[in-house]
């Protein structure tokens, strides 16, 4: 029986903890009793900086159930952060690891399957959404139209696959070799190349608490996937430059033609539409190179992505443990 730990990132996620605690722990002791899992399995939970008693609560609950373990950061260092903080700390003990999120809206009942593929022979298992039923119109709208112009931008991106996946301890160590500090894992997983399948769940409502991802996260969070992992962007303003430039060469000559026949109009309005038009475009060229320009300086700086600040886990001999050499990823 494989070691399979559940890697689940929190921020301030005390509301639904204890129901996912719950609901987990009926999913190992069935994958236990059927052979998907053995004894040093582990849901494991990483506090992302919580304000609120998210972290006590894990304490209190690796205390009193064998099955949780917990991974507190010293400081908050956002889901995707967070995420591979766990997953890194899952490869040296576990055989595989699935991250979810803790709010129950992944279907949990699948999690079985996740682990009879890899049984199978896959190295990575995607759970893909089979509908967007739960989702509001404009959030189902644009987060397909996301996967849609990633792919587009060439970018090998799942269609309607968040961050519910199952990868191997080949498939993360293979992950830990990505060093990049601008991390897109729905973008950097794809591109390990091991062999794959899909398990295919219906998302649920949040079982309690706010969303962590307001539109405004969810626009940062889009930007960042484009940006790392396309500079087509970049050839997009090279272009948009080389056709503004032609249609400058015809309003040239379109000016000179009236002037010399005398039908030139004296007026105001062309001239500044066409300054604003031209201004508004190269303010949102230079936004795009700065965006660009931006990660390339958080990337040249080489700062860890996480610290950790205390595990409680029973398959580590020590509880409380600073960063390994290796850790400074």
């Amino acid at each position: 029986m494989p070691t399979v730990y559940f890697v689940i990132p929190c921020y301030n996620e005390e509301a639904v903890l204890p129901e996912t605690v719950k609901e987990l722990t009926k999913v190992l002791e069935g994958m236990e009793e059927h052979g998907l899992a053995d004894q040093k399995s582990r849901m494991l939970f990483v506090d992302d900086g919580s304000r609120d008693k998210t972290w006590e609560l894990i304490s209190s609950y690796h205390e009193e159930n064998h099955w949780v373990s917990g991974l507190k950061l010293s400081h908050n260092r956002g889901h995707q952060n967070a995420l591979l903080s766990g997953l890194m700390t899952a490869k040296e003990v576990a055989d595989c690891a699935i991250s979810l999120d803790a709010d129950l809206q992944d279907d949990v009942n699948v999690l079985p399957q996740f682990v009879q593929k890899y049984l199978e022979g896959c190295d990575v298992v995607y759970g893909v959404r089979n509908k967007r039923e739960t989702d509001t119109f404009f959030k189902r709208t644009t987060a397909e139209g996301f996967y849609k112009v990633m792919q587009k931008l060439g970018v090998d991106i799942v269609f309607n696959h968040a961050d519910y996946r199952l990868m191997s301890r080949r498939a993360l160590e293979a992950l830990s070799e990505y060093k990049e500090v601008n991390l897109f894992l729905r973008g950097i997983v794809p591109l390990i190349g091991y062999k794959s399948d899909y398990v295919y769940y219906d998302r649920h409502e949040r079982f309690a608490g706010e969303s962590k991802y307001p539109l405004k996260k969810m626009i940062s969070f889009a930007v960042d996937g484009i940006t790392s992992f396309s500079v087509k962007p970049l050839k997009i303003i090279s272009n948009l430059g080389i056709l503004v430039s032609v249609l400058s060469i015809f309003g040239l000559l379109y000016a000179l033609i009236s002037h010399f026949t005398g039908n030139a109009v004296s007026g105001w309005t062309a001239i500044v539409c066409s300054i604003w038009l031209l201004g508004g475009i190269q303010m949102l060229c230079l936004g795009v190179v700065g965006t660009y320009v931006g990660k390339i300086y958080s990337e040249v700086k080489g700062r860890p992505r996480f610290k950790i600040e205390t595990l409680l886990d029973d398959n580590t001999e020590e509880q409380k443990i600073p960063l390994r050499k290796d850790e400074k990823i």
